[in-house]
C-alpha cells in the first residue's frame, strides 16, 4: 500500500490545541491511518477489497483480543509544551522517543505554570499520592497562588543574574523550579500510545497530565477514528475482571454471597461501581 493519507489528520498538522495556563499540543507529523492497521492486518490483500464497516470490526476485533503489532504501524510525532514535572511523569512511559529543549544550549523562557483557582486543593486524606476533589476558599486558594508566582518570579531573577555573571547555564538552571515550562517533540506508535492514554485518562492521573491526554485524545480521533473508538470502547471505558472476581461475579447473579474479603473485596466493589458509572 502506497503512502497513506487521512484528510482531517492533515487538516490539523500544526495545530496548537492549548492546555492549561501556558501549554499545548501539536501534531507534527503522522504515519498511516485506519487503512495502515488493516493493511497491516491483511497484508496479502489489495486496497478496497474490504467495505469501511468491516474495517471497522476488523480494527475492533485486533484491539478487543489484543493483537497489538497491526497498532504499531501507526505512529504519531507531537510537538509539547508542558510544566516539567508533567514531563518528568510523561518520560516513565519509555515506549516513546523523546527529543527536548536544552537548557545547556538554550536559554530558559520565563514561563511558568502557575493552577487555577479551582485546582488548588488539598492533599487527599484516602489517595497518598493525589489531591482532594474540594479546592481550597477561594481567599486561601490566592494567597498560595501568590506565593507560587513569588518563588517563580525569585528563582528567574536568580537565573537571570547567574547568567549575566557569565555562570554557565547549564550550572545556572539548576534552582529553576519544576513549574518551568519546557518543550520538546515525542513520537509513539498507535498501540503504545493507547496504553499512555489508559492510564494517563484516568480519574486517577493527576490532572495537570491527564488535560494533555485529553488534548491528544482528539488528535487521534483525526488520525485513527475506527481504531480510537474502539480503544475508548474496550480499554478507556471496558472494565476487566481477574479469575477470581469472575468466580465473585458467578456467585452473585446466583444470587450467592461475595466470596472476596477485605482489600480483593473492595477492589472489586470498586470495579463494579466504575463499570455502573461508565
Amino acid at each position: 500500500m502506497a503512502h497513506c493519507t487521512v484528510a482531517e489528520a492533515e487538516e490539523i498538522l500544526d495545530k496548537e490545541y492549548p492546555v492549561l495556563d501556558k501549554g499545548f499540543v501539536r501534531l507534527v507529523d503522522y504515519f498511516g491511518g485506519d487503512q495502515r492497521i488493516v493493511q497491516s492486518a491483511r497484508v496479502s490483500y489489495g486496497e478496497g477489497t474490504k467495505t469501511v464497516s468491516q474495517d471497522g470490526a476488523l480494527i475492533d476485533y485486533l484491539l478487543r483480543h489484543q493483537h497489538t503489532s497491526p497498532f504499531e504501524q501507526v505512529v504519531m510525532t507531537f510537538h509539547l509544551k508542558m510544566p516539567i514535572f508533567v514531563a518528568r511523569q510523561w518520560v516513565r512511559h519509555r515506549t516513546g522517543r523523546m527529543n527536548e529543549v536544552s537548557g545547556r544550549y538554550s536559554i530558559m523562557k520565563d514561563e511558568f505554570y502557575v493552577p487555577a483557582e479551582d485546582k488548588v486543593q488539598p492533599q487527599s486524606t484516602n489517595n497518598k499520592q493525589g489531591r482532594a476533589d474540594e479546592a481550597f476558599e477561594k481567599d486561601k486558594a490566592e494567597k498560595i497562588i501568590e506565593q507560587l508566582e513569588k518563588g517563580q518570579k525569585l528563582a528567574y531573577e536568580n537565573y537571570s543574574e547567574l547568567i549575566d555573571s557569565g555562570l554557565a547555564r547549564e550550572i545556572a538552571r539548576i534552582n529553576l523550579p519544576l513549574s518551568l515550562y519546557t518543550e520538546f517533540y515525542w513520537e509513539m506508535d498507535l498501540h503504545n500510545l493507547f496504553h499512555f492514554l489508559k492510564l494517563r485518562l484516568d480519574s486517577h492521573a493527576q490532572y495537570e497530565i491527564r488535560v494533555y491526554a485529553e488534548a491528544i485524545l482528539e488528535i487521534c480521533k483525526k488520525v485513527a477514528p475506527m481504531a480510537t473508538s474502539s480503544f475508548l470502547n474496550h480499554m478507556r471505558d471496558g472494565v476487566t475482571f481477574s479469575g477470581e472476581e469472575m468466580e465473585a461475579l458467578r456467585a452473585l447473579l446466583d444470587g450467592k454471597e461475595c466470596p472476596l474479603e477485605g482489600k480483593k473485596k473492595e477492589r472489586f466493589e470498586e470495579k463494579i461501581r466504575s463499570g455502573i458509572q461508565l
